[in-house]
């Protein structure tokens, strides 16, 4: 089992950057594929990239690709979404999310959550 603690999130103007920490407690870290997700008001979640456990494939939403990266450091049960040109519409509450099954990443269906941290573009 693994717990999931995310931090980074904000207020930033339209066109900034932030950077999404998600830190897992538990030694197998390294074993999860871990993904991101995030809930806008009114809407329902939705998946916004992923990553497999030792970090060679990633899988993107549309809605960000070029924007955003997802990456990992299993050294320090760690991983990173880095949110460049955000945008209004990118505005929510970002959850991180693992899973030890690899498929995840594609199936976009993980077992564990975090409690997830506000992000808001103001435009």
């Amino acid at each position: 089992q693994v717990q999931l603690v995310e931090s980074g999130g904000g207020l930033v103007q339209a066109g900034g950057s932030l950077r999404l920490s998600c830190t897992a407690s538990g030694r197998t870290f390294s074993r999860y594929a871990t993904g991101w997700f995030r809930q806008a008001p009114g809407e329902e979640r939705e998946f916004v990239t992923a990553i497999t456990a030792a970090g060679g494939a990633t899988d993107y939403a549309d809605s960000v690709k070029g924007r955003f990266t997802i990456s990992r450091d299993n050294t320090k049960n760690t991983v990173y979404l880095q949110m460049n040109s955000l945008k209004p519409e990118d505005t929510a509450v970002y959850y991180c999310a693992a899973d030890p099954r690899w498929v995840a990443v594609t199936t976009h269906e993980f077992d564990y959550w975090g409690q997830g941290t506000q992000v808001t573009v103001s435009s």
